[in-house]
């Protein structure tokens, strides 16, 4: 199924999707073709295309956020905040034109902006139902296709409020939040229910009226995989699950599962462990309001919001809070939004204080607490310490465990680890640290850290042929080392910990912690050699060369998010990054390309221009503009005053930017320039 709007300057209806490949294995596209009559696009559905007819293909006419085709030779655009009617309230609020859907609706419309179609089914050779290799194809929909789709509007239409009064469908309003917000803001779906077309309505209610408490769990799990919200993947010619990245995400294209493709995405093996000696309570309560003793605590905590879980499981609780099978049936169905610890202000460091705080109370002296935390900022990491200090918790070890597999997600800037913490009951008596007397124990710490993931990345590499962590994951781990050491004290200064952690923070207040954690990712990112560099040569740089060769090399494994070019300018204090920075949008972010920096960027008043990289940046598009590279030679000898200590760094540099640069020309300026350079005759 794909969205289709009518464009403001034709009058035509358009189908959009950001991608009209159906299947990259298969070569199978949809070609729009004009249906000039009634200003509108027949879906052709076409098999084994060209590779030129995949790539026109994959231009859907949904590109950066615009619609976007071409009629009679002559492109169109108008941006989807155009078509939506988006403006701005007197308050600052956002809103648009899109009709909120009600309760009984289902479908779009015929006066909606945003229309729903099928363009596309993919078929399964009956001979082949029951076969591990199935015959299949995909087509355009028939006109008895086109019937069987009414029919099951039809079967919606005349049941949907008996479903939903009998629980088979939710009738839950859909309540305004973060996440929440986005089906609301970008499609005017208002209840949980309209995140599910006809069929998906149709099957689920039979799965829900035929239901055993195991199939309640099994329903749950299926609903993850038949949405509206359930983007088309088409180099896998199947659904993604809505939860790939726990977030609400409204798609302009979506595939819906039959029943067979439902049956086996809904099933799975539970676990089969066993305890029978073991006392078993399963309990919904307040985290500050704890009945039982434990040895061990195990948490998984929030943080920054980075996961909305208050938000995001009403998705499923709307289907399964009416008529459950027992024991569900005394569960409390509600996401209980007004007890959740979310934020990440005072309030959220004093709830967060105080659930920590009874987990200790409720365990023995010697018990442990084991805490898994995943987070790039340096401050996040900073108000962590001060939660363990406020409740009376020591970091005594740190682990960084791997837990992503998949190759792509490997390169490049992703984490691919979480860290454990093991914490324990902070020993009586005061134990006072002071900054000076704490920098070079938390160094210390962080390299060790560091340089032992080093030397088990060597090893993984030497056997597999990649390393397990990338260096966002290094840089983490040395804020967990800084955590270990910072919690075992009691003041800080003058300051007991436990007020230091619970007094509200004034806006961009740095604490003395704050500086000792930024202390930390400095020590983790200058042990961080960019491959190509030698550990010599990284010692020698500047805070902004190290950002920009860092940030390069990293570039060539496809980063491209902002968050990290923010983290590593932290790590390496750099004033300004933007200067040096070509592209800062979120998912699109990169550094300036050697030829994109103006003069205005590399004078003597800018953070680059008085580095030996500036200087470099300005000899290779001298060198790119025809200038004999003996000239150059000459001017880099006149103008560095240490240019024969420099040289040796210099060659570095450009040997790094020879291999790291993304423009062919910029690589092959730096390498004439660093051989130019290397053979240098100091008699000449």
């Amino acid at each position: 199924y794909c969205l289709e709007t009518r464009c403001p300057e034709t009058g035509w209806l358009v189908p959009l999707s950001p991608s009209w490949i159906i299947s990259k294995n298969r070569n199978v596209i949809a070609r729009l073709n004009p249906d000039r009559r009634n200003k509108r696009f027949d879906i052709e559905v076409v098999s084994g295309v060209s590779a030129a007819e995949m790539a026109a293909a994959d231009k859907g006419t949904v590109q950066d956020g615009d619609m976007v085709y071409t009629l009679d030779g002559k492109p169109y655009r108008t941006p989807i905040k155009t078509l939506r009617g988006d403006y701005r309230n007197a308050d600052g609020s956002t809103g648009n034109r899109l009709r909120r859907w009600e309760k009984n609706d289902f479908k779009p419309r015929p006066d909606d902006i945003f229309q729903e179609r099928l363009y596309a089914i993919h078929w399964i050779a009956k001979a082949t139902l029951n076969k591990t290799r199935q015959e299949t194809w995909f087509a355009a929909p028939t006109d008895a296709d086109w019937r069987y789709e009414r029919q099951v509007e039809t079967l919606v239409a005349e049941n949907l409020c008996r479903w939903q009064e009998e629980g088979l469908a939710p009738d839950m309003a859909i309540e305004p939040g973060d996440k929440t917000d986005e089906p609301i803001r970008t499609r005017g779906w208002t209840h949980w229910h309209h995140l599910f077309n006809a069929r998906q309505l149709l099957l689920i209610s039979r799965y829900f009226q035929h239901r055993t408490p195991e199939d309640y769990v099994f329903n749950a799990k299926s609903l993850d995989w038949n949405s509206r919200i359930a983007n088309w993947m088409n180099h896998w010619e199947k659904t993604n699950n809505v939860f790939y990245n726990q977030a609400l995400n409204t798609f302009y294209n979506y595939g819906i599962r039959c029943f067979f493709s439902h049956e086996a995405g809904r099933s799975f093996g539970f676990a089969n462990s066993p305890l029978p000696d073991a006392r078993r309570s399963i309990k919904c309560i307040d985290a500050t309001k704890l009945e039982d003793d434990a040895d061990i605590w195990i948490t998984d905590p929030p943080y920054a919001d980075a996961v909305n879980y208050h938000e995001i499981t009403e998705f499923f609780i709307a289907w399964l809070r009416k008529n459950p099978p027992k024991p569900f049936d005394d569960w409390v169905w509600d996401s209980r939004r007004a007890l959740t610890i979310n934020g990440s202000g005072d309030d959220f460091r004093r709830g967060m204080v105080a659930a920590y705080k009874a987990m200790a109370d409720h365990m023995p002296d010697n018990g442990m607490q084991c805490v898994m935390f995943t987070h790039q900022d340096t401050a996040v990491w900073g108000d962590l310490i001060g939660i363990f200090w406020a409740a009376g918790l020591q970091v005594v070890a740190a682990w960084y465990i791997a837990t992503e597999t998949n190759a792509a997600i490997k390169k490049g800037s992703f984490v691919q680890g979480t860290v454990i913490l093991m914490l324990k009951k902070r020993a009586a008596g005061e134990r006072t640290g002071f900054k000076q007397r704490l920098l070079p124990g938390v160094r210390q710490e962080v390299a060790r850290q560091i340089e032992t993931m080093m030397h088990l990345n060597d090893t993984v590499a030497a056997h597999h042929g990649e390393p397990v962590w990338g260096d966002s994951d290094l840089q983490m781990a040395g804020y967990a080392a800084a955590l270990k050491v910072l919690t075992a004290y009691t003041r800080i200064g003058d300051e007991d910990v436990t007020t230091f952690a619970l007094r509200p923070r004034a806006r961009g207040e740095v604490t003395v912690v704050d500086e000792i954690v930024q202390q930390a990712a400095e020590t983790a990112s200058s042990l961080l050699v960019p491959e190509g560099l030698t550990a010599d040569a990284w010692g020698r740089l500047t805070g902004i060369e190290r950002f920009v060769l860092r940030m390069m090399d990293m570039e060539t494994a496809g980063a491209a998010k902002l968050d990290n070019y923010q983290n590593f300018a932290k790590a390496f204090r750099v004033t300004d990054y933007s200067r040096v920075m070509g592209d800062m949008r979120p998912n699109n972010a990169r550094l300036k390309r050697v030829s994109e920096y103006a003069s205005r960027d590399l004078t003597d008043a800018t953070e680059i221009g008085v580095t030996r990289l500036g200087q470099l940046i300005i000899a290779l598009q001298q060198l790119l503009k025809d200038t004999e590279a003996q000239i150059i030679v000459e001017q880099l000898r006149a103008e560095m005053a240490d240019f024969l200590e420099a040289r040796s760094l210099l060659v570095d540099m450009l040997a790094f930017i020879e291999r790291k640069a993304p423009e062919s020309e910029v690589r092959s300026a730096a390498e004439v320039l660093g051989a130019r350079l290397k053979n240098l005759r100091f008699g000449d």
